[in-house]
């Protein structure tokens, strides 16, 4: 059977080698696609054949009519339904797509063959064609009357109507083409940049004419370098004003790079970037002004609409956080006006995501290297407001990260200016930055203090903040006094709340032993335990105390010897974070969700480590 079927596409393949009559063609061509799909033999060859019949025949013969194309595609649809097309047809429905945008084959014949591409395939790199196709099928659907509403509904399609999609690779499917499409926009200018040979000369000062004006339809053909990995620079002590025009693009660069001494965090020998460190970055100084032509500004305002089409979907959030936290835009596109403004909106959904798996990807993906979170604060390259964004992005940050000393160093060392002018503003957020800086002693410098409290007293909520600060300090005062018991046990149940209004009640400067367990606190207690001096033992068996408040005691209670975390619901996250508490000789942590890389680590991380409990754990 399998015999029969190869010789009747060798007899079709024969005849379509050799034209003559197109109507004549168009007929075998549909004879074929039957064959095809009624053969009982059906596997990838079978269906597969024709399509590269076809697509051989039109490579061919480029002197084909407009009607004839879509003839032909037409033909061929009932196949598309379940096979992608091959490369060469692939080119063949890009011409189509640039050229009759408007025709009725890119609705009815390519819709359905560009939703089985997005749905099914997983990996553009191996099939760069199918990414193109899809990329000007969609700038096809926004060329019609309605545009990006056009646009808008296929990417509904694409979700689904219900509040999950079904296809895990439409997301970044849909992604990587955006991607693609915005490289694309600047590639002209990213070719001179990188690989003309003028490009020293043009380092030096020089003004250099730009002689290669591919059609951007051309320069889509070439597949995309790696478009996670951009990181090159135009980094010289002091760059002159250079010019590069183009038939696409105009590009005028005044690039001012000044050394900054690296910043370290304190975090002794703990060599994992954590999300913190990586607030440490200062983005580099640079202004571009870009100018791109008709067509790129097109395609670059539809593809910047569909990033943030995806980004309005709670599903898609966080997978699209993640893939975009590289920042995997060149840095002609981000130092584009236009086009961060236009992103901006997604970096705004990103802040207003409670889920840390989505807003922690503001952050850099490691130390050293700038995340959205520097772009769009104040003096960075991509921040056109006043620091409203940067409120917004520190609040939410300030949140998941807990109210940590490295979190506010960060800001302290890198922000404090922004930080002091919105606070000075009314903003309630950079208020009870300042006042923190202030309650953890983040700000050294005695001029510095003063500063941040006048900036306090001159509105109504940051003297009110200041105030309740001074009570809070007169009350640690008295907390830390020595005198009080040495061991102190909460009756079971107690929650948060017991727990504040006892340690309000006298001195606790020589409490050393505090047993929580069996009671109802959570991570929320940890900003009072944080303030017992002398505390060297910590029983917090069976309570809900987690990662946050484990991330807050790692920081401040550094002589901490004895801590019982058994039972309670503490990860990886929150247990690495010990690994700064170098005087821990006993540490419990049976019935948690230690894993057994997270177990080792903590072996190397902490010398005196004499007693350790894992039962019930993967470590065990």
């Amino acid at each position: 059977m399998a015999d029969v079927a190869q010789k009747k596409i060798y007899k079709y393949k024969k005849v379509l080698s050799n034209p003559s009559r197109w109507e004549v063609v168009l007929k075998e061509i549909r004879t074929l696609v039957d064959m095809a799909l009624t053969s009982p033999l059906q596997d990838d060859s079978i269906n597969q054949a024709p399509l590269e019949i076809v697509s051989k025949l039109l490579s061919e013969n480029t002197n084909l009519t407009t009607q004839e194309h879509e003839n032909i595609i037409v033909a061929i649809a009932p196949l598309l339904e379940n096979n992608h097309p091959p490369p060469d047809l692939c080119e063949f429905f890009c011409k189509h797509c640039r050229e009759r945008p408007r025709s009725m084959v890119v609705i009815e014949v390519f819709t359905p063959v560009v939703q089985r591409i997005l749905k099914h395939n997983m990996d553009f790199g191996k099939c760069p064609r199918l990414r193109l196709f899809t990329q000007e099928y969609i700038l096809a659907l926004n060329e019609l009357n309605a545009g990006m509403e056009v646009v808008k509904k296929f990417i509904q399609s694409m979700h689904g109507p219900t509040g999950h999609c079904p296809h895990p690779r439409v997301l970044p499917n849909l992604v990587a083409v955006c991607l693609a499409a915005i490289y694309s926009c600047y590639e002209e200018f990213i070719n001179s940049r990188d690989n003309s040979p003028s490009l020293k000369e043009i380092r030096n000062g020089c003004q250099q004419p730009c002689d290669r004006k591919p059609t951007l339809p051309l320069r889509l053909l070439h597949p995309s370098p790696d478009l996670v990995s951009q990181e090159a620079t135009l980094s010289e002590a002091r760059l002159k004003s250079v010019v590069v025009a183009s038939s696409e693009i105009h590009v005028e660069v005044e690039h001012t790079s000044t050394a900054k001494p690296a910043l370290t965090a304190s975090a002794g020998n703990d060599s994992e970037p954590n999300l913190i460190d990586c607030l440490m970055v200062s983005p580099a100084c640079s202004t571009m002004s870009i100018e791109l032509g008709p067509q790129a500004d097109r395609t670059l305002g539809c593809y910047v609409e569909i990033l943030k089409l995806l980004s309005d979907y709670d599903d898609w959030r966080p997978s699209l956080a993640s893939l975009l936290q590289p920042i995997p835009f060149p840095k002609e596109a981000l130092a584009h006006e236009k086009f961060t403004q236009e992103l901006k909106y997604v970096i705004q959904r990103f802040a207003e995501d409670p889920r840390q798996e989505v807003h922690s990807c503001l952050l850099s993906v490691r130390a050293g290297k700038d995340g959205w979170f520097q772009l769009y604060s104040p003096g960075g390259v991509a921040c056109d407001d006043d620091g409203e964004l940067f409120a917004s992005m520190v609040h939410i940050l300030m949140g998941s990260c807990y109210k940590t000393k490295k979190f506010l160093l960060s800001l302290a060392e890198n922000k404090l200016g922004p930080c002091m002018l919105l606070a000075l503003r009314g903003n309630q957020t950079m208020v009870e930055i300042l006042c923190l800086m202030l309650e953890y002693n983040i700000i050294d410098n005695n001029d510095t203090q003063l500063q941040i409290i006048s900036t306090l007293e001159s509105t109504g909520v940051g003297k009110r903040m200041y105030e309740q600060l001074c009570d809070r300090q007169r009350e640690l005062k008295e907390l830390q006094r020595k005198g009080g018991p040495t061991r102190l046990t909460l009756p079971s149940k107690s929650t948060d709340a017991d727990l504040a209004r006892l340690l309000s009640s006298g001195s606790f400067g020589n409490l050393e032993n505090l047993s929580l367990a069996f009671t109802n606190v959570t991570s929320a207690c940890a900003e009072h335990l944080i303030k017992l001096p002398s505390l060297k033992q910590l029983n917090l068996w069976s309570t809900q105390f987690g990662d946050a408040g484990l991330r807050l005691l790692s920081e401040h209670l550094t002589m901490l010897q004895v801590l019982n975390l058994c039972e309670t619901p503490v990860t990886d996250a929150g247990l690495l974070a010990l690994s700064s508490m170098k005087s821990l000789c006993s540490l419990n942590m049976n019935s948690t969700k230690l894993s057994a890389d997270t177990y080792e680590d903590l072996k190397a991380k902490l010398p005196n480590l004499k007693e350790v409990d894992v039962r019930y754990t993967e470590a065990w």
